[in-house]
């Protein structure tokens, strides 16, 4: 099916928040383990996860494995919400259906350079309590060890709320197979308050 026949969603079109919803907790408790026998983890970091309040998760993007990666890694709560272009997602009903129910994902239509919905609507969930993790490369990255340069949103979002950026390193992502290790480094927390 072709994405020239679908109408691209508002960036505003899902809920954001800090509570995680039912389906997402569900969606959740059947992942992790079935990762956790696919891939193997290898973390560090792991106290530089704030415990409490809100935050800007940014991280190098690879693979599709990159977004399951972080949703095992932070906590239920606050409900983590990925930035992502939906082009694809929309075509594949089941999979558009399950983000649709679970929650957690803003729309990002590339066409709609300085969307204002857009900025809005991730303002309104850090606002709220939600957190926010954005793949600033925009795209997959070519290789392992290589950045793309960055887009600047996420610096705004992060600043205009006070609240904390929290890198992440990904790496073992860009090539698949079973077992194969996956290696995460959650760094120290940046503060983006009084920037």
């Amino acid at each position: 099916m072709s994405t020239a026949n679908v109408a691209l969603p508002a960036a505003d079109l899902l809920p954001v928040g800090p509570r995680a919803n039912l389906a997402y907790r569900t969606i959740r408790l059947m992942g992790v383990p079935i990762l956790r026998l696919l891939f193997g983890f290898d973390v560090r970091g792991r106290e530089n996860i704030p415990r409490s309040g809100t935050y800007v998760v940014i991280a190098n993007h690879l693979n599709w494995l990159d977004e399951f990666t972080l949703l095992i890694l932070f906590p239920i709560e606050p409900h983590l919400h990925f930035l992502a272009d939906p082009t694809i997602l929309v075509t594949r009903k089941l999979q558009w259906w399950l983000v649709r129910t679970a929650g957690g994902y803003v729309p990002v239509v590339r066409e709609r350079h300085g969307d204002r919905t857009l900025y809005r609507h991730v303002d309104r969930c850090l606002e709220l309590g939600g957190a926010v993790a954005i793949f600033p490369e925009g795209n997959y990255g070519p290789k392992e060890g290589e950045l793309m340069p960055f887009h600047k949103g996420f610096a705004h979002f992060a600043i205009k709320a006070g609240v904390p950026v929290i890198p992440v390193v990904l790496s073992g992502t860009k090539d698949l197979w079973l077992r194969k290790k996956v290696q995460v480094v959650i760094g120290p927390a940046l503060a983006s308050a009084g920037q």
